[in-house]
């Protein structure tokens, strides 16, 4: 029985040396590889998790790649994993581009996916070209006639600019830029309804996939209608701004008449005071006169006699003209 123990212990620090072993090394995954054709040794796996990478996403990826006949270092795809990138689909995109005939290296396929674009998208959107649909461009001819017009892109990846090339709506932007130009060129809008073609050759000419991630290879016309009268609504406004305009000036003529009135009439009014004051001056003038010996009595009711002959004429007068107001108002 004590022979017994040390054999008990020695097969359970066996057991639990190769349960942390196995649990540490991939077995099955280095078993799936070796039959794959990978030789990947144990030291490599054991390597990536000591630098915290997660073995199957390197082997398996590795094992398509050697399947499809592509020549891929471990370090490579290693390399990448620890950059952010998604080696995987790097892997397909490689694939894909094999079997399309494309010649792309993992280099490139690797900066594209680190620059965060989906490499596999781009190699299928340069095999199969794919459709950018526009919203509705409005744009006014020179008739002034609002013209809205939908076209559809056809574009294909360009593998070369992928690296820093604009995207999507950049191409969306410079086509409705394009159609904007186009329409607004055009002496009517019936010429733009009638040759919806003259919208694509134009826009199409232009190379307005420049700098862009892709090639545009077509530009059809999807849907072309007609809005507002532009021109007929911007002289509508003009005439109300106009009109506008005018009742400032007038009210601002008018607002001057009545300032000019009311400065009439305190002119009146200070003159009419003016002669009050005067008048009341005229009896201390006289009596000052009289004192004086400027003038005599006589000249005094002379004076009086002329100022009441004076007054009665002013009333017989008067009354002379009320029948002949009254004629004429009849």
């Amino acid at each position: 029985m004590s022979g017994l123990v040390p054999v008990i212990i020695i097969a359970v620090v066996v057991i639990l040396f190769l349960t942390i072993l196995l649990s540490f090394i991939p077995i099955g995954l280095w078993i799936t590889a070796y039959f794959s054709g990978v030789k990947v040794g144990f030291f490599t796996l054991i390597g990536m998790r000591l630098r915290r990478v997660v073995p199957r996403k390197i082997v398996t990826p590795m094992i398509k790649a050697t399947k499809a006949g592509l020549e891929l270092g471990i370090d490579k795809l290693e390399a990448h994993y620890l950059a952010g990138g998604n080696v995987n689909t790097v892997v397909d995109a490689l694939i894909a581009a094999q079997r399309a005939n494309i010649d792309i290296e993992f280099e490139r396929a690797a900066a594209i996916d680190l620059a965060g674009r989906n490499v596999l998208e781009a190699v299928q959107v340069s095999v199969n070209p794919k459709v950018i649909e526009t919203p509705k461009v409005a744009a006014v001819a020179k008739d002034g006639i609002e013209v809205m017009v939908k076209a559809r892109v056809t574009v294909r990846a360009n593998i070369e600019r992928l690296v820093g090339g604009a995207g999507e709506e950049t191409i969306i932007a410079r086509v409705g830029e394009g159609i904007v130009t186009t329409v607004g060129s055009a002496s009517s809008h019936k010429g733009v309804l009638e040759n919806p073609d003259l919208i694509s050759k134009t826009v199409l000419d232009k190379g307005l996939d420049s700098g862009t991630a892709f090639e545009i290879l077509s530009i059809d016309v999807a849907d072309i209608d007609v809005g507002r009268n532009i021109g007929a609504q911007l002289q509508t406004d003009q005439a109300e701004a106009d009109k506008r305009v005018s009742q400032a000036k007038a009210e601002e003529r008018r607002a001057m008449a009545v300032a000019k009135e009311q400065e009439m009439k305190a002119e009146v009014q200070s003159m009419r005071a003016k002669v009050v004051e005067a008048e009341a001056e005229v009896p201390l003038a006289l009596a000052k006169a009289l004192k004086d010996g400027n003038i005599g009595a006589m000249d005094y009711y002379n004076m009086k006699n002329i100022l009441a002959d004076t007054d009665m004429r002013d009333s017989i007068s008067k009354v002379n003209k009320q029948p002949d107001d009254k004629n004429m108002n009849k």
